[in-house]
């Protein structure tokens, strides 16, 4: 039974994507296009993250990305950012520190944030320690030190979102979240539209996304570009253990996934999440997944990818392009 009311969601959900007019529309795209962010997460965290995202904007067609600003190699990014002012960066907005052996801690610091700080002085490791222990208030006060810490490197950031999805953990962080937002004139990464992709991975009830359109809709209100969809799941594409992590094994494995994806994605402005490093010994040393990330930063260069894009009419568009669509409209 379960199964079958999960496929009767599903199939509403792609009727209500074609029936409405999308956020893709209303900014100007034409009708019926598929509009892609690719998004690089995780700039700034370590050497190998900020040249994955390099490399995979420059020489591939990633688009967008966004900083972890209290990560130990911020300084390299932001620093390319003011040499390189015209890439699509954001902030993202970070509040777990899920590494064991390489961590982070809060900007503003144990008094100002207890309840964000676990044992080791760090954040917790996970979403659900910071939706126990921390209160909306803490949770404010640092995504706010976060963009500051940005802007303070001469460079404005052109949207913001959330690392781990942890500002989705909770309706009051979220609520904080999206107030942000609309004060500092940033545009927030919501899946305000039909939020098809989005809802099947997530199992979303009606309810669920019944609060993504409402929330996309007063973001649109207050003259901030507006997602229709979100993919955010590209990490979890690994090989089969049985199969060596080759560099043709992992681009092959990657680009096939992205080009399922597009094929997959209803009409619209849909942000799709990766994760891209260069392989070094150092870097697994702090994480496991620096085959996943690597893979990603393959299929971002691989011609096959761009050539599936530009044959298929698939618009690449980055937030910028959005704020500055949405700002004509006013």
């Amino acid at each position: 039974m379960k199964t079958f009311f999960t496929t009767l969601t599903a199939v509403l959900l792609v009727a209500a994507a074609q029936a409405q007019e999308t956020y893709a529309e209303k900014l100007g795209y034409p009708k019926g296009k598929k509009v892609i962010i690719f998004h690089v997460d995780d700039a700034g965290m370590s050497y190998e993250a900020n040249q994955g995202t390099i490399l995979s904007m420059e020489k591939g067609v990633a688009n967008s990305t966004s900083v972890m600003m209290p990560c130990g190699w911020v300084p390299d990014y932001m620093h390319y950012l003011q040499q390189h002012p015209n890439t699509d960066a954001g902030v993202h907005l970070t509040l777990t520190s899920e590494w064991k052996q390489y961590r982070w801690s809060p900007l503003t610091g144990p008094a100002k944030v207890p309840g964000l700080i676990d044992a080791e002085g760090a954040f917790w490791p996970n979403v659900q320690s910071v939706v126990k222990n921390a209160t909306a208030d803490e949770v404010e006060t640092e995504i706010r030190a976060q963009i500051a810490r940005f802007r303070k490197f001469g460079v404005e950031p052109t949207h913001i979102d959330s690392h781990m999805g942890t500002l989705f953990g909770s309706p009051a962080f979220m609520e904080r979240y999206v107030k942000v937002g609309i004060q500092e004139r940033i545009p927030v990464m919501m899946p305000g539209g039909h939020a098809t992709m989005i809802a099947s991975l997530r199992q979303s009830s009606p309810q669920e996304v019944a609060q993504f359109r409402q929330i996309g809709q007063m973001l649109w209100n207050a003259g901030l570009p507006v997602l229709d969809d979100l993919h955010p799941d590209s990490y979890d594409w690994r090989l089969p253990a049985s199969v060596p992590a080759t560099d043709e094994n992992l681009r092959k494995l990657k680009t096939q996934k992205y080009i399922e994806l597009l094929q997959t994605l209803q009409p619209g402005i849909t942000m799709v999440i990766m994760h891209c490093a260069v392989a070094t010994e150092h870097f697994q040393k702090i994480t496991d997944s620096g085959p996943t990330r690597y893979g990603d930063l393959l299929a971002m260069q691989d011609p096959a990818l761009r050539q599936f894009i530009e044959k298929e009419g698939i618009i690449l568009a980055t937030w910028r392009e959005l704020r500055d669509r949405r700002a004509k409209l006013k």
